[in-house]
């Protein structure tokens, strides 16, 4: 029995422990197996440790994978791309590959998923493990864009067992419009983390939507910066571009740049794949209103838009109200739009320089190259006033699909332009446009851009400067300014929409009935909220305190028209009557601030109710007028440019040129400097300390021979001594 066992535990033990076999421990518990079959079992126990501590690591251990940070390897991508913007990218499989991406990426959609951010340590390892799943999918070309039963990696939110569903609702998940898979938006967040700073290295200055660190103000401040001085204006709508594209010219668009295969099939898949919409049926008039029980929101999900926050949304312009959506792209749309559109910057740019035709006679744009700065360096928003003969220039700025161009010159110079526009369109994008489309408009009549209107104000400043010898003159001057006022007309329009007030000539107040079950001091919160947004949208506007004012007076008289309903006061004037002015009065009590609601106020029973802001003119903030710097950059490009050129050699050569040039000692010469004067001063320290040691040593061997010759003399008048005292002794013998 014995044997048998012995023999059943080689066969078991078998090759993938043969190295183990090998060690000596292993071999004597074996041997023993011929007197005892239950050694085997120790034996076995023994070599299961030995093999554990031997393996080898797991290369697809998605903890073993994660060896740098996410933002690292994002900055370190915007760096080489910012240093070499005009190189073809060939190879992006290396950061396609990185596995720290994806986890960003999934830090990022679980953040918009649930609306709290998780930090890397706290991913649990099955989500890691899905999450490397779904890269590998995609790397080994078995990903599916728009996925319905079958997900690699599932929202933490989605607790749907797909496995046990019934056909019923398969079959609706498969044919009814569902929102887009989480792993779709996480493959769709990595891409756009490979690709915009790619682009956003080649993009032109002229372009400011879809962009980081480019918002509408930014457009508002260069119009003001660098239209002033314009006649004629070109104003185009492009925003069909945006509804919808053919896939072979946004791939097209994206191999100028980018030739990396697995990433232009990646999207060419995304936009091929048909997306499953239904239509949505015209819902019946009801005609009783069911009591509808409040939904709590589960732990994990986010809480919906604030009030005031939805309501702000709907004053979005015009320029700004639509944004691309392609495919299966979602995040990526956008920055696909730019590309394609990046095209017409580039050829406006040029163009742009082909119109410009400088004057001497002029004040401004004089010189050949176009770049000097206008008029007066100090106020260049002001164009003063110059003779006939002036300098033909034309300008551009893109926001999304809408473009505004300026001409500085005869109205011939606008009408060949647009019609060079047209024909570019027509060939690049398969757009027809006409005269309609692209109306040519002088600036007296004031042209509509982002809810803002441009038009010439006609200035007569003082203008002072220094002559030659230091005399300060003083002149009358004549010219322009560029004004940039908010639209009053657009912004009745804009509250009629969202059903804050009826009638145009003269605007009436309308109850704001959402916020009926709201208290008081919410209601005000909410409403403050949005009066604040509204203040930080008009800063640039010139009218910024009298369309804030209007604002004002339109929330202001729908909360009072809300409340005398609520509270049963019949009109507005006995809501103001009671609660005050700015409505900071508890309107529960008849009485306004009784003395019940004062003791329950300082105990902190009841809310404090916050006034509404900016009742008065005096009270809306000035117009910020701060002058805005020429080649205008984002902070984060200008951090990029300026690392890299700190960290080009070439800078610090030109650098230590400048400094000798001047006759000033450079940092690393002054370092160098001190090293030498620290090494000659050890120096002569050394040869001081060996100086005082000759001298202690001369020292000493004078001393010794002094004792020396001192011992001596001893001596000898010892002996001197000794012989006369013998003499004396033989004398009296």
């Amino acid at each position: 029995m014995h044997r048998n066992l012995a023999t059943v535990g080689y066969r078991v033990i078998g090759r993938s422990f043969r190295q183990t076999i090998e060690n000596p421990p292993f071999l004597w518990h074996l041997n023993c197996t011929r007197r005892n079959g239950f050694a085997l079992f120790r034996a076995l126990s023994m070599a299961a440790p030995i093999y554990k501590s031997r393996r080898l690591p797991d290369p697809d251990d998605p903890l073993s994978l994660m060896k740098e940070d996410g933002v690292a390897v994002c900055s370190h991508m915007w760096i080489e791309n910012f240093r070499e913007p005009e190189k073809t990218v060939t190879n992006l499989g290396t950061y396609l590959r990185k596995f720290e991406l994806w986890v960003l990426a999934y830090q990022k959609v679980y953040a918009d998923e649930t609306g709290s951010y998780l930090p890397r340590n706290s991913i649990q390892r099955s989500a890691l493990e899905d999450l490397l799943a779904l890269r590998n999918a995609v790397l080994d070309d078995r990903f599916k864009w728009g996925a319905r039963l079958n997900f690699h990696i599932k929202s933490p939110r989605d607790k749907t067992d797909y496995e046990a569903l019934s056909k019923r609702k398969i079959k609706a998940i498969l044919t009814t419009t569902q929102p887009t898979p989480f792993q779709d938006r996480i493959v769709q967040e990595v891409l756009f983390m490979i690709l915009e700073p790619i682009y956003e290295a080649r993009f032109s200055q002229k372009s400011y939507a879809f962009r980081p660190g480019r918002t509408p103000h930014t457009v508002l401040r260069v119009i003001r910066r660098t239209f002033a001085g314009y006649l004629w204006y070109l104003k185009g709508d492009l925003s069909t571009i945006l509804d919808a594209m053919k896939v072979g010219m946004i791939v097209n668009a994206l191999m100028r740049d980018v030739r990396d295969k697995k990433v232009i099939d990646l999207i060419r898949s995304a936009l091929v794949t048909p997306v499953i919409v239904t239509q949505v049926e015209e819902k019946k008039k009801k005609t009783k209103r069911k009591y509808q029980k409040k939904r709590v929101l589960a732990e994990d999900e986010p809480k919906p838009d604030p009030y005031w926050l939805d309501t702000f949304f709907g004053f979005a312009p015009e320029e700004a109200e639509k944004v691309p959506s392609w495919g299966h792209c979602g995040i990526l749309s956008p920055l696909l739009a730019n590309i394609c559109l990046d095209e017409l910057d580039h050829w406006m740019e040029g163009k742009i320089k082909e119109f410009y035709r400088p004057s001497k006679s002029d004040v401004i744009w004089n010189t050949p190259e176009g770049e000097a700065e206008q008029g007066n360096t100090s106020w260049p928003e002001f164009v003063p006033t110059s003779g006939p003969d002036k300098t033909r220039k034309i300008d551009y700025i893109r926001y999304g699909g809408h473009i505004l161009i300026g001409v500085r010159g005869p109205r011939a110079d606008a009408a060949i332009l647009r019609k060079q526009l047209i024909e570019f369109c027509d060939q690049k994008y398969q757009l027809k446009l006409d005269n309609e489309s692209l109306p040519i408009e002088h600036i007296t009549k004031g042209i509509m851009f982002l809810d803002h209107v441009l038009c010439r104000r006609v200035v007569y400043p003082t203008l002072r400067y220094t002559a030659s010898g230091g005399k300060i003159i003083s002149e009358k001057g004549v010219g322009t300014l560029l004004s940039v006022t908010a639209s009053l007309k657009q912004c009745i329009k804009q509250f009629r929409k969202l059903n804050f007030l009826k009638g145009d000539r003269d605007p009436d107040p309308q109850p704001c009935f959402r916020m009926f079950h709201a208290t008081q001091a919410h209601t005000n919160a909410q409403m403050n909220k949005l009066l604040s947004t509204m203040v930080e949208w008009f800063r640039y506007a010139d009218n910024r305190k009298k369309v804030v004012n209007f604002c004002s007076y339109i929330i202001r008289g729908s909360l009072a028209k809300l409340y005398a309903a609520k509270y049963k006061l019949r009109s507005r004037a006995k809501v103001y009557k009671i609660s005050d002015r700015t409505l900071s009065r508890p309107l529960k009590e008849k009485k306004g601030l009784s003395p019940e609601y004062q003791n329950m106020l300082r105990m902190g029973l009841v809310e404090s109710i916050e006034g509404l802001r900016y009742t008065r003119m005096s009270l809306v903030p000035e117009t910020d007028y701060t002058p805005f710097p020429n080649n205008w950059r984002p902070d984060h490009e200008k951090a990029l440019l300026e690392f890299l050129s700190l960290d080009d050699p070439k800078t610090l050569e030109d650098q230590q040129s400048c400094i000798k040039e001047q006759g000033l000692i450079s940092p690393q010469d002054y370092i160098s400097m001190l090293v030498w004067n620290y090494k000659r001063n050890a120096i002569v320290a050394d040869q001081i300390s060996s100086i005082e040691s000759d001298d202690d040593n001369a020292d000493a061997e004078n001393q010794g021979t002094l004792l020396k010759s001192s011992n001596e003399n001893s001596d000898r008048k010892s002996e001197e001594e000794e012989e006369k005292e013998e003499g004396v002794t033989v004398a009296h013998m």
